[in-house]
């Protein structure tokens, strides 16, 4: 059982918080300030409650080194903006002597926001030294960063052995939404998972063939899938060597009773950069020169069609190479159908990773689905039913 900040007593008290802040950068500027406002809620009921909060987090791969482009510093602004443009102090490191020093001085409802953990190697190497450090500053220990919560670093598991540790409303919040997605009574349960290759989703399509009961398998996945079932795909991109693990989830999924749903019909097109525009053709004519870059209006109906007879769906993956229009209108239409059956309260959803987020976004729902989560490598592996180390260090608390 994970404790929350119901559990805890913080007014007058350093309340140490594990945020997410490595937001996605463009020329310098923030692009998308999800994971800073995802935050907001739980710096918003510490401050209100009197805690003087400190923020931790990283930011890119500096690889235990200073980088001066790796800086926090860059969030100060969107952070202070976040929070009603209340002062975020910052201080240049995160342990040692003058960070102490800053933080002790701290008042009531100040909050602080500590330079890149990542700095320092003993943060992805788990060392309780530094983890021991970072727990000197405060008093109690908050974790509000799901997207991490599978990564065994400082910052999220030893420094829960020095400190009274708890779960923030971000992460108290998508525990919640992706507990209740495969664990439902809310069925029938679809998952969608898209995505370039079966070799990085194998063991999320294993798992999700005992929890659902309608797997939709799309993106350049589907092709390896259908090359199993003796379809040629001609150019398209196929792991050869998944074919046979593609046949056993078939036919493991046939064994349990989880419907498999693969692309009846696809846009195919020469190649991307070709003025041939793509068209719509059967999965069974596919010509020999031609790759597959979306799943056809035909299959969009089907899924559609299925997914208004289910309760839940989660979602992970593009159905096509949503980055190029006109090869985004399959994931584009299913993701729009979805929020229109979430808003008429028939549907569950819940989406996560990277690439869902944007697709997501590009079509407009973000706002409309249940749950989405900012998590990539956390999400998958919560698909895949492990044991994340940073909730089972909460547990453990």
């Amino acid at each position: 059982m994970i404790k929350t900040l119901d559990d805890v007593e913080v007014s007058g008290r350093t309340v140490i918080v594990r945020g997410d802040l490595n937001v996605p950068m463009l020329n310098g500027t923030i692009s998308d300030t999800t994971r800073i406002e995802r935050l907001v809620p739980t710096l918003r009921e510490l401050l209100d409650k009197g805690a003087r909060v400190v923020i931790l987090s990283h930011f890119g791969r500096p690889e235990g080194k200073v980088v001066k482009d790796m800086s926090l510093q860059v969030v100060v602004v969107a952070l202070s903006e976040a929070l009603d443009r209340r002062n975020v102090h910052f201080i240049d490191d995160c342990i040692g002597a003058p960070v102490r020093q800053a933080v002790a001085a701290l008042e009531k409802s100040d909050v602080m926001l500590l330079e890149n953990l990542r700095f320092h190697a003993g943060e992805e190497e788990n060392d309780r030294e530094f983890a021991a450090e970072l727990a000197s500053l405060g008093d109690i220990f908050v974790n509000d960063a799901f997207s991490i919560a599978h990564r065994a670093h400082a910052s999220t598991v030893a420094i829960t052995s020095f400190l009274p540790a708890v779960a923030g409303r971000n992460l108290q919040a998508e525990c919640a939404a992706l507990r209740d997605a495969l664990e439902t009574s809310n069925r029938p349960v679809m998952a969608i998972v898209g995505g370039a290759k079966i070799s990085t989703k194998l063991a999320v399509l294993g798992n999700l063939i005992l929890h659902v009961d309608e797997l939709v398998i799309g993106g350049a996945m589907a092709n390896t899938f259908l090359m199993a079932q003796g379809v040629q795909v001609g150019k398209s991109l196929v792991e050869l060597s998944m074919l046979d693990e593609a046949k056993s989830i078939l036919q493991r999924a046939k064994k349990v009773g989880c419907s498999i749903h693969l692309p009846t019909d696809v846009i195919v097109a020469v190649d991307l950069e070709s003025e041939t525009k793509g068209y719509d053709v059967t999965v069974d004519e596919i010509p020999t020169d031609s790759m597959i870059l979306d799943i056809g209006p035909q299959t969009i109906t089907t899924l559609n069609n299925a997914m208004e007879n289910c309760q839940t769906i989660v979602w992970n993956g593009p159905l096509g190479v949503f980055e190029i229009p006109p090869y985004d209108r399959g994931t584009v239409g299913v993701a729009r159908r979805a929020g229109e059956l979430t808003l008429t309260g028939d549907l569950i959803s819940v989406a996560g990773g990277g690439d869902t987020v944007a697709a997501l976004q590009q079509a407009n729902v973000m706002a409309q689905f249940t749950y989405v989560s900012t998590a990539g490598g956390a999400f998958l592996e919560w698909l895949e039913g492990r044991s994340l180390p940073g909730l089972r260090a909460l547990e453990e608390n």
